[in-house]
């Protein structure tokens, strides 16, 4: 039996969570509306994040759908009055949004744009989300801040110069945040691993510089990941029971964020990283 089964601090919660038209976001969404959470879905695509808020609806769901750019503190601060507005309160403000932009400095000219876009979502998002929420947590006495970092921001690799630096700066504003803000405000700093079925692949600018996350192990794991597109991946490797279990699905880390939530407002889980067994990744 799982702990929220027991004791769910989830339900009766208010959760605002960026990036929820896809992905971890959208998952998170749907999880802690299914526990009894009122949802405010954010995204700047109106139509998956419409599709997100359907679907917790449709399930007997408590949500609101709102178009927000995070790059926008005005929008964002828009954003936490809805919320408010509607339920009355922001417990839980999820800074979800981002993008994954991975390229070699040589590759500028290509990359010089999703590099400046990285920085406004990956790093002023977060920031204009602790921003929007933080008067409001004050007030209430009480409130949790989960920012999605990355492995990558724990240390600097070939291939991810601006998307590693966007997450180490995630790290900075979390840690910040937990001195600032200590017996107020709870922290959780998610850094996931390589979770391919998320989406998050798609921004990749070079496909060779994911071999700055993997170093040695760049052979096997390229060969795993070929293996899995042509659906001839060992099954022991695509087993989440085996210790071999070679990367994510969303759904793992969506439910440690769920863990994170699911807590006494007196216990703080400060760092998550969650891994697949036999991942490859050295960071």
């Amino acid at each position: 039996m799982e702990m929220s089964d027991i004791h769910n601090r989830v339900a009766g919660k208010t959760i605002v969570v960026t990036g929820a038209a896809s992905g971890f976001g959208r998952l998170v969404c749907e999880k802690t509306a299914a526990l009894g959470a009122a949802v405010v879905c954010a995204d700047v695509d109106e139509e998956g994040v419409r599709a997100t808020a359907d679907a917790i609806e449709s399930a007997g769901g408590q949500v609101e759908a709102a178009v927000t750019d995070v790059r926008d503190l005005e929008q964002m601060k828009a954003l936490a009055n809805r919320a408010v507005e509607r339920f009355g309160c922001i417990d839980v403000m999820i800074n979800n949004a981002g993008i994954m932009p991975l390229a070699f400095y040589a590759d500028h000219a290509n990359a010089a744009a999703a590099w400046e876009r990285c920085i406004d979502i990956n790093i002023k998002g977060v920031m204009n989300g602790i921003i929007a929420v933080y008067d409001q947590m004050i007030a209430q006495g009480r409130g949790h801040v989960v920012n999605l970092s990355s492995i990558y921001g724990n240390h600097p690799v070939a291939g991810a110069a601006v998307y590693g630096a966007s997450k180490a700066a995630v790290n900075f504003l979390s840690e910040a945040l937990r001195v600032e803000s200590q017996g107020r405000i709870k922290v959780t700093n998610v850094k996931p691993t390589g979770v391919p079925a998320t989406g998050l692949g798609s921004g990749v600018v070079n496909q060779e510089a994911i071999i700055g996350i993997l170093g040695q192990n760049a052979p096997a794991y390229l060969q795993q990941m070929q293996a899995h597109m042509s659906g001839e991946l060992p099954a022991e490797a695509s087993d989440v029971e085996n210790i071999e279990y070679y990367a994510l699905a969303p759904e793992h880390l969506a439910d440690q964020i769920v863990f994170a939530i699911d807590q006494p407002w007196g216990v703080s889980i400060a760092d998550i990283t969650v891994r697949a067994a036999g991942d490859a990744y050295i960071l």
